[in-house]
């Protein structure tokens, strides 16, 4: 069953626990820098965006790299880095829409979440829920959900729209 990390940025507290966990987890050391989750902070509307690595389908990453070091796990469904094969060329860092492929400048290597091996440490540590680690189906279910939340509250808009003239 293919699971997926989602994002509810407006959950996000800003605290960046989960950059420290990440990159300790697969660095050893506490440096955001070294973390495949990156938190970007929008000033002006004064939000937190944890940006993570969204394993599209049709992966720009993937279809970039010169040396094929880019593929999709079997097991897990994401998009995995081959280490060996990884000529740290930057391609895909360039190309990816999330800002989700990183560079570690002491290997010379690219890197992104490889959702630690099935069991992402970021949601583990995450106390306001704000990443969470869910079925396929129930990310369709949420999106079913809010699309018709969307289209309830714009036909809501546009009766009392039609109401106001009317008066």
């Amino acid at each position: 069953m293919d699971k997926f990390l989602t994002v509810n940025y407006e959950k996000c507290t800003g605290c960046r626990l989960c950059e420290l966990v990440c990159s300790v987890v697969h660095e050893g050391v506490s440096n955001p820098a070294k973390s495949s989750i990156q938190i970007v902070k929008w000033e002006d509307e004064g939000r937190y965006i944890p940006m993570i690595c969204q394993s599209c389908e049709d992966a720009p990453c993937q279809k970039v790299c010169p040396v094929g070091a880019i593929t999709r796990d079997k097991t897990f469904g994401f998009m995995s880095v081959n280490y060996d094969a990884c000529i740290g060329c930057r391609m895909c860092v360039e190309v990816c829409p999330f800002g989700a492929m990183n560079y570690n400048r002491t290997t010379h290597k690219v890197f992104k979440c490889d959702l630690c091996g099935g069991d992402p440490q970021c949601v583990k540590f995450c106390e306001v829920k704000a990443i969470e680690f869910v079925p396929a189906e129930v990310i369709s279910s949420q999106q079913k959900r809010e699309g018709a939340a969307r289209q309830y509250a714009a036909a809501q808009k546009q009766a009392s729209s039609i109401a106001e003239a009317a008066a």
